[in-house]
């Protein structure tokens, strides 16, 4: 029977068949390992989202925010603020990085004594500079050696920026979690039962600042050699 279009509509449905309109469009990839690879993969990207999120929260909300306060309005947020934010910003951080060692390691020991001694923000930020490039060369000729000399672009890109990731990650357990541990509970004490702050929470809130200035800084050639490593060849071969 034709409609009146002139078009046989039972034709025309024997041929539309189940996924008909998908065919082409799906085609899932063979091998479990492919699988449990974006399954971390997407893990890797939610936990550097969440992390390098309340990086950001910190460095361009929270410092004005807490600067703004009076001592009993602190004594209220930073207990309940402050807990909750560093819970995700620390374990979102070791969860995305997990992986390379020795000589980040080593640089972060030296920014941390770099970062507890030196107090003007200017000077810290030339100093890490000259530590990140002496990084950098060091990972350059490691993976150079590993690799023959025939590294790639991605090769590099991945290993200078998993480097500083590392370097953010150890700042964030290292320096900035400890230091705000210990001010948290000084100032959960202190608006509960109305004891007095130690002098040295100035000095600690300073250190864990300049900390966490540091990764704001060190975020930004990290995510850009994350972008390069697939879309923008610059290093190796």
């Amino acid at each position: 029977m034709l409609p009146a279009s002139g078009i046989d509509l039972s034709v025309l449905l024997a041929h539309v068949q189940p996924g008909f309109f998908l065919d082409g469009v799906f085609k899932l990839p063979d091998g479990r390992e492919v699988y449990v690879q974006i399954l971390l993969r997407t893990l890797h990207f939610l936990a550097g989202i969440i992390w390098i999120g309340h990086l950001y929260f910190f460095n361009l909300v929270n410092v004005n925010l807490m600067k703004a306060l009076d001592g009993p309005t602190k004594g209220k947020v930073i207990p309940q603020l402050m807990p909750r934010a560093l819970w995700w910003f620390r374990w979102g951080a070791l969860i995305t990085v997990l992986v390379w060692l020795l000589i980040p390691i080593v640089t972060f020991a030296i920014e941390m004594i770099v970062v507890k001694k030196v107090n003007n923000g200017w000077a810290l930020a030339v100093i890490i500079a000259l530590l990140m490039m002496i990084l950098a060369l060091a990972i350059i000729c490691w993976l150079k050696s590993q690799l023959s000399g025939y590294g790639s672009n991605k090769s590099y890109s991945i290993g200078l920026g998993g480097a500083l990731g590392l370097i953010m990650l150890f700042n964030v357990w290292g320096i900035i979690w400890p230091n705000q541990k210990r001010i948290i509970s000084w100032t959960a004490d202190n608006a509960e039962n109305g004891t007095a702050i130690p002098p040295e929470s100035a000095k600690l809130g300073r250190v864990a600042f300049l900390a966490s200035r540091t990764n704001t800084w060190l975020s930004v050639p990290m995510l850009f050699l994350m972008g390069a490593s697939s879309h923008f060849s610059m290093l190796g071969v």
